[in-house]
Formats: C-alpha cells, structure tokens, sequence
C-alpha cells in the first residue's frame, strides 16, 4: 500500500464561511440575537419549538443565496480523482460539499435539507419550511424535527469514522475550531495509529499543537494548493 493511498478529511465552518455561511461560532456566539444553547439543544427544542424550528428555516432557506467555493470545488476533485480509500466527514450541516460534487461524504452533525422523526427515526430529505408537529411520511407521527445533531446527542456514524481514522495515511483538518469534541479527538485517534496529521485553517485552532504540520490562511487558497500537491504526488 501507498504510505498516502487512504485520506480522511474534517472540514469545519471555515470552509464554508467564504461561501457566505453563517456560522454559530461567530464573535459573541450569536446568530440572530440567540445564543446557540437557545437554538442548538433538546431541551431548546423542547422548551420553544417554534424558536428551533425558525432558526433551521431560515439557514435552510439561506442555502439557495450561496454556492460552493474554491475549497468545496478542490476537495470534489480530489474525491473523483484519488485512486485510493478517502472519507470527506463533515461538521457543517449545509450541501455545499455535494454541490462542488464530493460523494466519499459524511454529514456527522445532519443536514439542514433533512427532517429526522424524533418518533421512528427516520429520515427525510426537506425543502422548505419544516414547522413544529409536521407529519412524519413514514410514520404518520406529527413529530418531524431539524435533522440536527443537536449539543448533547451523538453524531452520526461514529463507528465508520473510527474505522476509516484507524486505517488512514493521513488525517487532514480543514477550517475547524478544534474546540467541539467528539471531532477535536479525531486528530489524536488518527496519530495514535500511526497517520500523518495536517491542519488547514485560517489561523491556528484550539488543537493546532497535536498536529504535525499547520498551516494558516484562507481554505480557498490552502485546500486547492494541498489537492494540487496530493493529485501531483500519485501522477
């Protein structure tokens, strides 16, 4: 095997931030005047529903004013064109990876074009508004929510990703904080089986120090020049 056949990629806010995304993460915390324990929680959600569901709404809606950058773009390249194992996890809840045309993709935090049926557990893809107490089209249950994972529950498909960070080359982080967990620790589980680590983000993150090598500026300029680099080595 290739010292560099398998790749595991993070990408966090900061790859969508240039596209014109709102984060939650912003100065203060603050989206719309509410904090994210407002918003971004069960008991949020069991508390002002109507609150949780707006705030989903209107990112959902924000999406057809934005498109990919040149960071989603280069990743999409190296998707299609890398011969060996790659996994795109993504923090962001937005499409702007499948957009750009990545397929090797996880949302491990939902996506804001799906409702999950807090009944049965089912998932639906969802455009448009979703307000509180929507039918569920599997189950009939008027139960439909934001398919968020909201501060406190679990992400989703934690098992591939440990499998695909125990078996990568290299694990790269790209436009992330560092600070929200279980995705800070994907770093360290990748070094502890032996993967070379490599940190892309606008300026240094909470985890920057675990990595080998860190690199700082914008995504639309660090992830194009790092694909262009992998793509040339396997020429």
């Amino acid at each position: 095997m290739n010292r560099l056949d398998s790749i595991v990629i993070l990408t966090g806010a900061g790859v969508s931030a240039e596209s014109g995304i709102a984060t939650f993460r912003g100065p203060g915390g603050l989206w719309e005047g509410h904090r994210v324990e407002d918003v971004c929680t069960p008991q949020a959600l069991a508390r002002d529903p109507v609150l949780v569901h707006r705030f989903y709404d209107l990112r959902r809606a924000a999406l057809a004013s934005v498109a990919p950058n040149a960071a989603h773009l280069a990743l999409a390249r190296l998707d299609a064109a890398w011969p060996g194992e790659l996994l795109i996890v993504t923090q962001n809840v937005d499409d702007l990876h499948e957009r750009a045309g990545a397929r090797r993709l996880l949302h491990m935090h939902g996506e804001l074009r799906s409702a999950l049926c807090a009944a049965c557990g089912a998932q639906a893809g969802w455009e448009g508004d979703l307000p509180p107490c929507t039918p569920c089209p599997s189950c009939g249950a008027a139960a439909l929510r934001p398919d968020i994972v909201f501060f406190g529950e679990m992400p989703y498909q934690m098992e591939v990703i440990e499998a695909a960070l125990a078996r990568a080359d290299i694990f790269v982080s790209i436009g992330t904080s560092g600070a929200v967990y279980p995705a800070a620790g994907f770093v360290q589980t990748a070094r502890w089986h032996g993967a070379d680590t490599l940190e892309l983000n606008l300026e240094p993150s909470a985890g920057s120090h675990l990595f080998a090598d860190s690199r700082t500026g914008p995504a639309s300029v660090l992830v194009p020049e790092w694909v262009e680099a992998m793509l040339a080595a396997v020429a």
